[in-house]
């Protein structure tokens, strides 16, 4: 019997089973959030998306200026977001020595906000923003202050116009953004970019190893709430069964990681990991 053919009451107990005395890494993917109300990519009812690419974003000045008026006016929404049970039982799981640390490809920082302390954000941060030229790093609220002066009205008026539909990394769906202006590094004019790892651009290297070392030190890998679809969290998984690190994966649809997984659950983040805080 495959992984995915165990019934939800037999997967659960086998995933408990090997919870149980193991120091876990937990790997956390989109489906983590969702029950935030953070929309993912690619979870079975989500509509198709085309996420913006390293290149799009450098190369196009156009694609740029879309870009941060949709953000203008998403950002704020993923910074209102608190961490939902999911990320608060993660978190009670740390502290009491079972989880021991977190590798995260969202951006949202709910894991942190949860109480989880060791956690690597594999892809960055909702909250950064840095200079492609000087390397300057400025907080996104800080930048949000500068757009606002530079734009004033903006998020005002497409709200009243259109009202605002919510994206995956921080953006806002609009579609008129041709009269927004954007601004450039203060210190040397140079682009601006949130400090976030886009489709197309690499991990930094010192962040995959600091990954590379959790997974190493665990004794079972717990993927929860990823396709795997990304090699940025596929390896960690390829790279615990080379070494015979079990894997167990939590999501809702099947993962590009099924075949090296001891046990597979199909479910949500949140009910599962309640559901782990509270066995005996």
């Amino acid at each position: 019997m495959s992984v995915s053919a165990l019934e939800p009451e037999t997967a659960f107990a086998r995933l408990a089973a090997l919870v149980d005395g193991r120091r876990v890494v937990a790997l956390t993917g989109a489906g983590m959030s969702t029950d935030s109300g953070i929309p993912d990519y690619r979870g079975p009812d989500s509509p198709p998306r085309n996420p913006m690419t390293y290149q799009q974003f450098m190369g196009d000045a156009a694609f740029r200026r879309h870009y941060w008026a949709r953000n203008h006016l998403g950002w704020r929404f993923m910074d209102a977001t608190v961490p939902n049970a999911g990320h608060r039982a993660l978190a009670a799981l740390e502290r009491s020595g079972t989880v021991t640390g977190v590798l995260t490809q969202n951006v949202d920082l709910l894991h942190t906000k949860a109480g989880s302390r060791a956690v690597v954000d594999l892809h960055g941060s909702y909250a950064q923003v840095r200079c492609m030229t000087c390397e300057h790093r400025v907080s996104r609220i800080s930048l949000a202050e500068r757009l606002t002066a530079a734009n004033p009205g903006f998020a005002e008026s497409v709200s009243a116009a259109t009202g605002v539909e919510i994206a995956p990394d921080a953006d806002a769906v609009i579609e008129e953004t041709a009269h927004f202006r954007v601004v450039d590094c203060d210190r040397c004019g140079g682009i601006l970019k949130p400090d976030i790892v886009y489709f197309g651009e690499s991990v930094p290297k010192p962040r995959v190893a600091a990954a590379y070392a959790m997974v190493d030190a665990a004794d079972l890998v717990l993927v929860l709430g990823s396709s795997l679809t990304v090699m940025s969290g596929l390896r960690f998984v390829r790279h615990a069964a080379k070494h015979g690190t079990p894997v167990a994966i939590v999501n809702r649809g099947a993962t590009r990681g099924d075949e090296f997984a001891t046990v597979k659950l199909d479910a949500g983040c949140s009910q599962t990991l309640t559901a782990l805080g509270a066995h005996p």
